[in-house]
C-alpha cells in the first residue's frame, strides 16, 4: 500500500504547506521562554519603528507571560518604537498594575490587550497600530478583499469594528473590541487602526505586516480600477497556504534576522 509520504514529490517538505519550515522552539523552563518572547517583542517594536508604523504614543504589541497567564509583556508608554530595548519592556497584570519594569503602561494598551488575552486563550500575542493603510481602509468601511495570495490569508478570518467612542481607555470598550474580534486573526477598527493576533508573537506580527501591505495593494487597485477577486475556491486554496500559522511564524524569522543584525542594541537587558 502506498503512503502519502511515498507519493509526495521529493522537493516538497513534510509540512502543511510543503515548505521546509522548522517548528517553533520549545524551552525547558518559563524563564527561557520568557526571555525568548521578550526578545521577539523588542524586535517587533523596532520593526514597527523601522517600517513607519509609529504614530506618536499610539500602537502597542503584547505577548502573554509563559508562567503567569493573567499577565502580559508590552511596550512602555512614551518610548519610541525605534528606541525600545528588552530592558524597557513592562509586564502588566490583570488589574493594570505594572509588576515588572520602570515605565508606565499605555491605558489603551491595557484595556485592549488585557481583554484580548482573557477572551482568547489561544492568542499568545496581539499587535496594534495606527498605520496609514489600515486607517484609510477602515475609513472606507471595507475589509480586505481576496485579490491576491497574501490577502487570502485573511479570507473568513477578519472582521470590521464599526463603533467609535473616542480613544480606547475604558474596560467596556476594550471588552467590546475583544468580543467582536471573536476567533478571527484580524480586526480592522473603523476610524482607528488595526489589531492582529496569533499563537505566537512572531505569527501575530507577521499578520500585521501582511494585512497592512494588503491594504495598500487594495487601495492602489481600487484607485486604478475594479480589482478582480478570487473565486471562493481560489481564496480558500490560497488562504490554506499563505494563511498557515507555521508559515506566519517562520516569515517573522526573516524580519528577526534583519532587525537584530541592524540594531543589536535592542537585545540589551
Amino acid at each position: 500500500m502506498t503512503t502519502a509520504a511515498e507519493t509526495r514529490p521529493a522537493y516538497l517538505a513534510d509540512t502543511a504547506t510543503g515548505l521546509p519550515i522548522p517548528g517553533e522552539p520549545v524551552f525547558d523552563n518559563p524563564d527561557d521562554t520568557r526571555r525568548h518572547r521578550k526578545q521577539r517583542l523588542a524586535a517587533a517594536l523596532r520593526l514597527f519603528g523601522k517600517y513607519g508604523f509609529g504614530e506618536g504614543i499610539s500602537g502597542h504589541i503584547s505577548v502573554r507571560d509563559p508562567e503567569h497567564h493573567d499577565r502580559f509583556w508590552v511596550n512602555p508608554f512614551g518610548v519610541s518604537f525605534n528606541r525600545v530595548r528588552v530592558a524597557d519592556l513592562i509586564c502588566v497584570d490583570s488589574t493594570g498594575q505594572v509588576v515588572h519594569g520602570r515605565h508606565r503602561v499605555n491605558p489603551s494598551a491595557f484595556v485592549i490587550h488585557s481583554q484580548i488575552h482573557e477572551l482568547r486563550p489561544d492568542a499568545t500575542a496581539a499587535a496594534h497600530g495606527h498605520t496609514a493603510h489600515s486607517r484609510a481602509l477602515g475609513a472606507l468601511g471595507r475589509l480586505l478583499e481576496p485579490i491576491d495570495q497574501e490577502s487570502a490569508a485573511f479570507y473568513g478570518r477578519q472582521t470590521l469594528y464599526e463603533a467609535y467612542e473616542g480613544p480606547s481607555v475604558s474596560m467596556e470598550q476594550g471588552r467590546d473590541i475583544a468580543e467582536k474580534l471573536g476567533d478571527n486573526r484580524a480586526i480592522l477598527l473603523r476610524h482607528h487602526g488595526l489589531i492582529t493576533v496569533g499563537g505566537s508573537l512572531d505569527e501575530a506580527v507577521h499578520w500585521f505586516f501582511t494585512y497592512d501591505s494588503c491594504a495598500q495593494v487594495q487601495l492602489l487597485a481600487l484607485a486604478a480600477g475594479a480589482p478582480r477577486r478570487f473565486t471562493r475556491e481560489q481564496a480558500e486554496a490560497a488562504g490554506a497556504g499563505f494563511g498557515d500559522p507555521q508559515l506566519g511564524w517562520f516569515s517573522f524569522q526573516l524580519l528577526w534576522d534583519e532587525i537584530v543584525a541592524e540594531q543589536p542594541d535592542l537585545l540589551e537587558e
